[in-house]
């Protein structure tokens, strides 16, 4: 979902948010902090085991609390510079990040990250979402079909940078997409399990830093409330997940993985058709 400048007015913008401001301050939070502590903690558990969907996954469930679409999708993103480098450190800790592969993704996903911030007010990032939907379902198909057949990890060496680029240009410019796009892709291509998910959850602080720099000085925050409560629970929740993706079962968690990226594929394709 697209955020809206704060300076944009009603009058001359027509997506609903702009008459008022992107943050209200008269929302009392004080009841819910615990709630939104358990939304970033049950986000973080799925992103740091599966190596995906935090964003989606505590905007659905902010969403369903109530929350504001532009609030959730802004506040998602402050909130994810402190969960991503929670769960950087835990998977280091725990040995998941391939070194290589963090070298090759990383400076191509900063500069992704920073290019799609920056022209997320000026282009539609909504136009892109059915277009990676059906993309990331092919690839959620094809991870389901791996998960069926004899599993023999292999490098992958080939494509990384434009991936890591791809990945986080799609994310900065959509709201999320850096765990679907980067994880799915290496898993369907025969990349370590462990290693895919730790290492992807590694180069995702920078690209979310890097993106929520440019949000800041371009959209702004507010809210920090929610901020806080949705990182405690994260960081809460990073060492676990961390921990958990070292100890499961390839083929079952492919399995897993790959159905994720399929509901969330068709979730996205439904919601663009106005089926949901």
């Amino acid at each position: 979902m697209r955020l809206c400048h704060p300076r944009i007015s009603a009058a001359s913008h027509p997506c609903g948010y702009c008459a008022a401001p992107l943050f209200d301050s008269r929302m009392d939070l004080s009841a819910d902090l615990l709630w939104y502590v358990a939304i970033g903690f049950g986000a973080q558990l799925v992103d740091g085991a599966l190596g995906m969907a935090y964003g989606i996954t505590a905007s659905t469930l902010l969403l369903g609390a109530g929350v504001p679409p532009a609030v959730a999708s802004a506040t998602v993103h402050a909130a994810e510079c402190f969960t991503t480098g929670a769960s950087a450190a835990s998977h280091h800790a725990f040995g998941n990040i391939d070194r290589v592969l963090f070298r090759r993704l990383l400076l191509p996903g900063v500069i992704g990250a920073a290019v799609g911030a920056y022209l997320l007010a000026s282009l539609p990032g909504d136009l892109m979402k059915p277009w990676i939907a059906g993309y990331l379902l092919l690839m959620g198909v094809w991870i389901v079909v791996r998960a069926f057949r004899p599993y023999q990890p292999r490098n992958v060496a080939s494509h990384l940078r434009p991936l890591g680029f791809f990945g986080a240009l799609v994310d900065a410019l959509g709201g999320g997409g850096w765990g679907p796009v980067v994880a799915s892709n290496l898993l369907a291509r025969g990349n370590d399990l462990r290693l895919t998910v730790g290492t992807v959850n590694a180069v995702e602080f920078f690209v979310t830093l890097t993106a929520s720099a440019v949000f800041l000085l371009t959209l702004g925050f507010g809210h920090w409330q929610i901020i806080a409560a949705l990182a405690v629970g994260g960081v809460l929740a990073a060492p676990v997940g961390a921990w958990l993706v070292k100890r499961v079962r390839p083929r079952p968690m492919l399995g897993v993985v790959g159905a994720l990226v399929i509901a969330l594929s068709t979730r996205t394709l439904l919601k663009h058709f106005n089926v949901l």
